[in-house]
């Protein structure tokens, strides 16, 4: 198996210094047989041998050291390959995606989960498209190219623990316009369930974040999403309600108010007026402006690939608005970066009044795993490679994708002993390392052979050492 690894290099440390090692094809000739593994997990969820052999087969191809990565350059690649079968697996395979991401959650939270500082990332990913035959496709904004232009709308969840990240569902958007007589034929045509209804972006995150509660194998505390979602207060009401913490980005127009008004008196004597009028809210970009030096602080959020992240931020306790009305009393955190032009960033977080600030800015860099797990599976597995056009294949295509990713994750958690380890960033915290899942073990031996230290696959990025959790906060599993 000639993995799409040859000549690639891991990515540079926080130190910014070269990496330790690149990857050879001899360096991961027992990779087959780890794949083998990790596709045993999935096998009673596929009834036919022949799906269980695809299933195998479209794994590999993802890894495969390949320009593009739809199917027929991925079967013409492989031994055993056929491009006619591999269209039949994911155009109109009948095997069930929700029992496969019931057993990829598992496995996720085997080598992933962490009840005290788990995060789900929620996130929206757009797939250009040419044509009009595609599933849901339309002309809408389209973040990849960060313009309106013709695409498919998506929307994923990432889970991110002490010991890494990884996506761990999706689901396509369909446009209202979909939903409209004239659109019969082509909903029919893709193969959209008839009673699928329209839902927004922030309906089906919600969608994401309940079924992965209902599978109950991820356990999670906080749930961080950027503004696409953080602007729906709705959203919001709902993570809260679920007894969950939610840090959100929002637009800069977003209303707050500094306290809470004291309701005036049922009867006032006529010609008197009150001398304190309740306190009009303020939009939380003017919030920021108006802070004295001495509420901003210089932090470190985040680790890059350039070295440690640093900007200013400023944490206070606000007010929510819900329909023009006070609402829940929350965080807000103001986030600019240290030159004088630089963008200001503003968050809504409902944790505790009692949280540490240091919790809150560990928060703050916890967005952007999800960012790079979308980045790692279109760049190295083919995520927007796909051809196919009907609602099913969308949703095997994106499945498959998201045990690709997995499996590299699990293959570099197994060298956490023997990776050389830089010195980490100051005050951050040891990554915790999860031993070899239970399940993903042959007999007795701790998991796939381990690949040389230092090393990556498919140019995903080792173990992550660029971000850690708060001290020890009080656990809540879900």
């Amino acid at each position: 198996m000639a993995l799409g690894i040859a000549g690639m290099q891991a990515e540079a440390p926080p130190s910014a210094q070269p990496a330790v090692l690149g990857l050879t094809p001899a360096d991961v000739q027992d990779v087959a047989e780890a794949l083998d593994v990790y596709c045993a997990q999935f096998a009673p969820l596929f009834r036919r041998s022949e799906q269980r052999q695809w299933a195998r087969k479209y794994l590999e191809g993802q890894l495969l050291d390949l320009e593009r990565k739809s199917i027929e350059p991925m079967a013409l690649a492989l031994a055993g390959g056929n491009v006619q079968a591999m269209q039949q697996f994911i155009s109109a395979g009948g095997w069930d995606d929700e029992a496969v991401l019931s057993t990829h959650q598992r496995l996720v939270a085997d080598t992933l989960g962490d009840a005290t500082t788990g995060v789900l990332i929620l996130d929206g990913c757009d797939f250009p498209k040419q044509g009009a035959e595609s599933v849901g496709v339309a002309r809408q904004w389209c973040g990849a190219l960060g313009k309106v232009a013709n695409c498919q709308a998506g929307v994923l969840a990432a889970y991110a623990g002490a010991a890494g990240y990884t996506l761990v569902d999706r689901r396509l958007y369909l446009p209202q316009a979909w939903f409209d007589a004239a659109h019969a034929g082509r909903r029919q045509a893709c193969g959209v369930p008839p009673e699928t209804p329209f839902r927004t972006k922030p309906e089906l995150a919600w969608e994401m974040l309940c079924a992965a509660r209902e599978r109950g194998n991820l356990s999670f505390r906080y749930v961080t999403m950027d503004e696409g979602f953080g602007r729906n207060t709705t959203l919001l009401d709902r993570v809260s309600g679920a007894g969950l913490s939610y840090l959100a980005e929002v637009p800069h127009d977003t209303e707050v108010g500094q306290e809470r008004p004291v309701p005036p008196p049922k009867h006032l004597i006529p010609g008197v007026r009150l001398i304190d009028p309740p306190p009009m809210p303020e939009r939380v970009d003017r919030v920021a402006r108006r802070l004295p030096p001495a509420a901003w602080r210089q932090e470190t959020i985040k680790q890059g690939s350039k070295g440690p992240i640093q900007v200013q931020v400023a944490c206070l306790r606000v007010v929510a608005r819900r329909d023009d009305r006070p609402g829940p009393e929350v965080w807000l955190l103001v986030r600019r970066g240290l030159q004088p032009d630089a963008e200001l960033k503003t968050y809504l977080c409902n944790a505790p009044t009692d949280t540490p600030r240091r919790t809150l800015i560990w928060l703050l860099g916890m967005r952007w795993p999800i960012e790079l797990a979308i980045r790692e599976c279109k760049d190295a597995l083919g995520m927007d490679h796909y051809e196919v056009r009907g609602w099913r294949g969308w949703h095997h295509h994106l499945t498959m994708t998201l045990l690709a990713h997995h499996f590299l994750v699990w293959q570099r958690i197994q060298l956490g002993g023997k990776i050389t380890r830089l010195d980490p960033a100051p005050g951050a915290l040891p990554a915790h390392r999860h031993p070899a899942p239970a399940s993903l073990r042959r007999g007795d031996r701790p998991g796939p052979p381990a690949l040389p230290a230092g090393t990556q696959l498919c140019g995903c990025p080792g173990p992550p050492s660029r971000y850690q959790p708060p001290a020890s906060p009080r656990p809540v599993t879900t």
